[in-house]
């Protein structure tokens, strides 16, 4: 018998992609996005804003003790948590929107992900030199001192800036200038110190050494995109009609030669390590820096611009027979793209109507119904409920509760002889209440009476209400 070749591997090893430095005017709006993103995310906990005595008064604040989301002058209460999934079906709306305009933009450019990964590179190719330089240092098999001390610095630079990242998370969730103390002084609780390891351990290696992986493998988004694009969608993409054959080729030799030069500049500037004269692949974030390497070509040789671009498919015919593409508005502004819009505007303004409306006072009535109902001394009626008020606003507030509905019921608060009670700022306080009908009255004989409570602000006069019920002895 011969011995039988061994299957091959279904696993393959990482190359490791070195892109190349270039400039152009997409390479610069990424490094703006990425100035903005990050300036955001690591100095927004740190901006104050006055709500008042005994509140909070960082402007961005997950306050997840008390169950409360500051945000600027806004203030989200968790029975408000429509307002969060509001703003997460917006981003979802906006994400579609995008993709479908202009593909994925939202990877190439704003992604958490391509952002700290951007930095990353930045300061590998500070430390170890441009392309060239760290493919060399790459294929060195000798750790010798210089490579040694290239790969620390690098090292230590890529952790500081996982450790500011997980730091800048907790932030957001605590007082910033308190918690930077506690952090420091071994007097932060292991909560804060496990979540910024945590952080700073996925940074360091996501952005550090797994890379392009994380877009290719770990995020779900490449494998959706195809149903938010459609031939009329403005993607990164070579046109193939213009550049081939190329001059390299063996088919230039003996046919009109192409505009593409095969000179691998926009597969060496590329971060996902992939050829875009291959057509679309999962692997391309349309982050165009392949668009600007290819434009300096051009320029050098004296060709149009454009040989990579963002290109719809629907334009290929007219392009292929000389004609000029649409304009760019056509593409952009077409049903898909309107009705996400309109969904997208509906859900901002519903959301914000929400907001503007909502009382500075809210009530909760939840009926005691073990037992039903309490037959007094005297013979009257008593049911109990408990009543929790919000008060919204910035100061203690002092409300009266009272009744709408059978005039015989009277409204008796716990621990109080008067019908008000003091609600701290900002704050919801639960109140025992006890609605009681005398002996022989209606709402004492009958099974059931609907009763309405309401809550009035004796400061400017606000009042809110809730519906509930009066349980008698009915046939018993």
């Amino acid at each position: 018998m011969t011995d039988q070749a061994p299957p091959p591997s279904l696993y393959a090893a990482r190359e490791p992609i070195f892109p190349r430095r270039v400039s152009g005017s997409f390479r610069n709006l990424k490094w703006v996005i990425l100035a903005v993103t990050l300036g955001i995310y690591y100095l927004v906990p740190w901006i104050r804003w006055d709500r008042g005595p005994e509140l909070p008064n960082q402007a961005v604040l997950l306050d997840l003790a008390n169950r409360r989301f500051y945000f600027f002058w806004i203030e989200i209460w968790s029975h408000e948590f429509y307002f969060v999934a509001g703003l997460l079906i917006m981003a979802g709306l906006g994400l579609f929107l995008f993709t479908s305009a202009l593909g994925r933009v939202w990877c190439g450019y704003a992604c958490p992900q391509t952002v700290w990964t951007d930095l990353f590179i930045l300061v590998e190719r500070w430390v170890e030199g441009d392309r060239n330089a760290r493919l060399r240092l790459h294929r060195q098999a000798k750790m010798d001192g210089r490579k040694l001390r290239l790969r620390l610095t690098k090292w230590v630079l890529w952790l500081l800036i996982a450790v500011a990242t997980g730091g800048a998370w907790v932030f957001y969730f605590a007082d910033a200038p308190t918690l930077f103390v506690d952090l420091f002084t071994g007097q932060a609780h292991a909560v804060a110190y496990i979540t910024v390891a945590i952080l700073t351990a996925t940074t360091f290696v996501f952005g550090g050494f797994m890379r392009e992986q994380i877009c290719i493998y770990a995020c779900p988004w490449p494998r959706i995109q195809a149903a938010m694009m459609d031939e009329d969608t403005l993607t990164v993409a070579y046109r193939e009609w213009r550049g081939e054959p190329r001059k390299h080729s063996q088919e230039a030799k003996t046919q009109p030669q192409g505009d593409c030069i095969d000179c691998m500049a926009c597969v060496n500037v590329c971060p996902m390590g992939i050829d875009i004269r291959d057509g679309q692949q999962l692997e391309c974030i349309t982050c165009a820096l392949c668009i600007d390497a290819c434009d300096d070509v051009m320029e050098r040789i004296g060709k149009p611009r454009g040989l990579i671009d963002y290109i719809a498919l629907s334009d290929e015919e007219r392009e292929r027979a000389g004609a000029e593409p649409r304009a760019v508005w056509k593409h952009v502004f077409r049903p898909r793209t309107l009705l996400y819009t309109a969904l997208w505007s509906g859900v901002g303004v519903a959301l914000l109507v929400a907001l503007f409306i909502r009382a500075e006072i809210e009530m909760t009535v939840a009926a005691v119904r073990n037992p039903t109902f309490v037959t007094l001394s005297d013979g009257s009626i008593r049911n109990t409920y408990d009543i929790r008020l919000r008060n919204k606003n910035n100061d203690e507030r002092l409300f009266r509760l009272s009744l709408a509905g059978d005039p015989a019921l009277r409204i008796q608060l716990e621990g109080t002889p008067y019908g008000s009670v003091d609600v701290p700022a900002d704050t919801s306080l639960l109140q025992r209440v006890y609605v009681i009908a005398p002996p022989g009255s209606d709402p004492a004989e009958a099974a059931r009476t609907d009763l309405r409570f309401w809550v009035e602000d004796l400061t400017n006069g606000d009042r809110a209400y809730k519906d509930s019920s009066f349980n008698g002895k009915g046939d018993e």
